[in-house]
């Protein structure tokens, strides 16, 4: 039978932090004189109190998680962690329904950015700061777990940067647990940076750290209802644009880049193409733009900014690019599946297994040609293992699936097509904002029913945990010994 106790005990642990985090919201609402410190003292006390019943009482001698142990553990950190999230929402000022509490709060641990609250402008700054913090820890969350859990579960492909890391040549430091908290140290210096750049190019304290915290996490909240467009400034976009594309490439070669060798930050083969694909992307829509009669210097601008959201999944809007046109709406729709590159704090894909898809089918395609020859598939100049190609394709017909139920799901729901179609790639690629009028970048998730927003809630999660991760949950064999 499944040991659980190493589950609940790491669980219980990673509780105490969460309710730590809550007096970060609480001092700013009652330095505001808002009465929602109460509501934030009370919760983190009861997730502290939760946390640490679960650690003590399971406490043991844990010297290591199975592979079956590491794909429940990491599905119940991803459900625990925003239902405890969640309860400062529900019962603060906004009223929220625990339902609405709990989809943005997955919404902020997953990055995705999706949101339920219509009135940010008016909201208490204890509530503003928690959703920037919600994501802010989302981020390096997702990225420890790119670095040390899906690889070791051979998730979706990402075996391949096990592989890659287990080369002593290659290998950055030599425990797990040194690389994270450096990388944790490098998430926390990218945010700094980002946070004084925000305040010099005009926004306030408050705002320039709460922006920070989900620009680094491309996770996209914002304290204003019309988001980045709010502060009408080029330059504070364009800071977005950086931080947004800093924090879709590998964190990994960041800390190779510190640590005298920047070479593989330039030669990475995801780290190239992402950056074509972008380049690409934002030409096309800037002349689109130009060519519908927008100034080339506004078409430009607005086409930097809102492709690199999306791409990233970070899900800031400076424009309504619903009423762009039907090529902007075909091209927005796709990017938002392609994502950033593995390791990062972007989800969707992911650009190496798209490079790893293609690299197994030009391989295909050269065997019929020459049966008799011998032809390997490569990746940043490695042979791709068999096993890595089966899994990234087993990991593509997954995604289409998952998206396939969730976007009928949501159309047997009620929900019109184009809120079904664009709701379900927004959930399952942690982007954000959807296309149309109800949950476009002008509008907000709150209207759609219930039941919609717990199939757009397990979305996110599927999305976050690359599919795998929950799918393996639901198969009975895993439960027999």
């Amino acid at each position: 039978m499944l040991d659980f106790r190493p589950i609940l005990f790491i669980t219980g642990v990673l509780m105490l932090p969460l309710a730590v985090a809550m007096c970060v919201p609480a001092i700013a609402d009652a330095a505001a004189l808002n009465p929602d410190w109460q509501v934030f003292v009370i919760a983190a006390g009861f997730t502290l109190f939760v946390g640490g019943i679960l650690a003590l009482t399971c406490r043991g001698n844990i010297r290591s998680i199975t592979p079956r142990q590491g794909f429940v553990l990491t599905t119940t950190l991803w459900i625990i962690i925003p239902a405890f999230a969640a309860l400062p929402f529900a019962f603060a000022e906004l009223e929220l329904s625990y339902t609405d509490a709990f989809f943005e709060s997955m919404s902020g641990l997953t990055t995705t950015g999706s949101t339920i609250i219509s009135s940010l402008d008016a909201a208490p700054p204890g509530i503003l700061i928690w959703r920037a913090l919600l994501q802010w820890l989302g981020g390096i969350g997702v990225i420890a777990m790119a670095i040390a859990i899906l690889p070791l579960l051979r998730i979706g492909g990402m075996q391949l940067f096990r592989m890659e890391s287990s080369d002593r040549s290659e290998k950055v430091l030599p425990r797990t647990t040194q690389l994270v908290a450096y990388i944790a140290f490098i998430y926390l210096g990218a945010s700094v940076v980002c946070a004084v750049a925000y305040w010099v190019a005009g926004m306030s304290g408050f705002d320039a750290i709460a922006h920070a915290m989900t620009t680094i996490a491309t996770g996209g909240f914002s304290t204003y209802n019309a988001s980045l467009a709010h502060f009408k400034s080029a330059t504070i976009e364009y800071i977005c644009v950086i931080f947004m594309l800093i924090g879709s490439l590998p964190f990994v070669l960041y800390l190779r880049a510190i640590r005298g060798n920047p070479k593989p930050l330039f030669r990475d083969d995801q780290v190239r193409l992402f950056l074509l694909i972008v380049v690409i992307a934002v030409l096309a829509l800037a002349y689109y733009r130009y060519a519908a009669g927008t100034d080339i210097f506004t078409a430009l601008r607005e086409a930097v900014f809102n492709v690199v959201s999306i791409i990233t999944g970070t899900g800031y809007a400076t424009a309504d690019y619903g009423t762009w046109g039907p090529f902007a709406l075909i091209a927005f729709f796709f990017l938002m599946f392609v994502g950033g590159c593995a390791g990062s704090t972007t989800c969707g894909i992911k650009v190496f297994r798209f490079q790893v898809l293609y690299a197994t089918a030009v391989t295909q395609i050269r065997r019929l040609l020459e049966p008799h020859g011998v032809y390997l598939a490569y990746y940043n100049r490695r042979p791709i293992p068999e096993e890595v190609s089966a899994s990234v394709m087993a990991f593509f017909f997954l995604y289409a699936l998952s998206y396939g139920v969730i976007a009928t799901g949501l159309g047997l729901l009620g929900v019109d097509f184009l809120t079904a179609v664009s709701g379900a790639a927004t959930a399952i690629s942690n982007v954000g904002p959807g296309l149309g009028e109800t949950i476009g970048p002008a509008g907000t998730f709150a209207n759609l029913p219930d039941s919609a927003k717990w199939l757009l809630s397990a979305g996110m999660l599927l999305g976050r945990l690359e599919l795998f991760t929950v799918i393996v949950l639901l198969i009975p064999s895993f439960w027999r010994d």
